[in-house]
């Protein structure tokens, strides 16, 4: 693991389905991985990590049964390098989830898309141009 001086991780906390998300996220997100998953013993994550596009990311399930929904006020924002993998991102991300901004270009991005997955984690995904990448100052 390429970030082991790394001090702040974003760990997700599921309700039940840590281990089904992590799956899903590492099949969606090109250069992703499982790095490990430790159970409790009646098969729910009690520990695990992932990485997705370089960047690694922790998950726990519930143990206190009680619903701590995700929400919108805090997403992950993902840059995209090319059109092929932002349209198959978002419509993967989107697919029984919601979309919250419509994938498209606006003023500040030549294409983006706010979605909110089928596991309730809220995703920004942006289009970078070799255009917009151009140092203006």
């Amino acid at each position: 693991m390429g970030n082991s001086n790394k001090k702040i991780t974003t760990c997700f906390m599921f309700n039940g389905k840590a281990e089904e998300a992590m799956n899903f996220y590492t099949s969606v997100f090109d250069q992703s991985e499982i790095n490990s998953v430790f159970h409790h013993e009646d098969g729910t994550v009690l520990h695990a990590t992932f990485t997705l596009k370089g960047q690694t990311f922790m998950v726990m399930d519930n143990s206190n049964k009680q619903e701590h929904p995700f929400t919108p006020a805090i997403s992950l924002f993902v840059t995209c390098d090319i059109e092929e993998e932002i349209n198959r991102v978002f419509k993967q991300l989107s697919q029984d989830g919601k979309i919250l901004m419509p994938l498209a270009a606006y003023p500040f991005s030549e294409k983006f898309g706010w979605v909110e997955d089928k596991y309730g984690v809220s995703w920004q995904l942006n289009l970078i141009s070799p255009l917009m990448n151009l140092d203006t100052r």
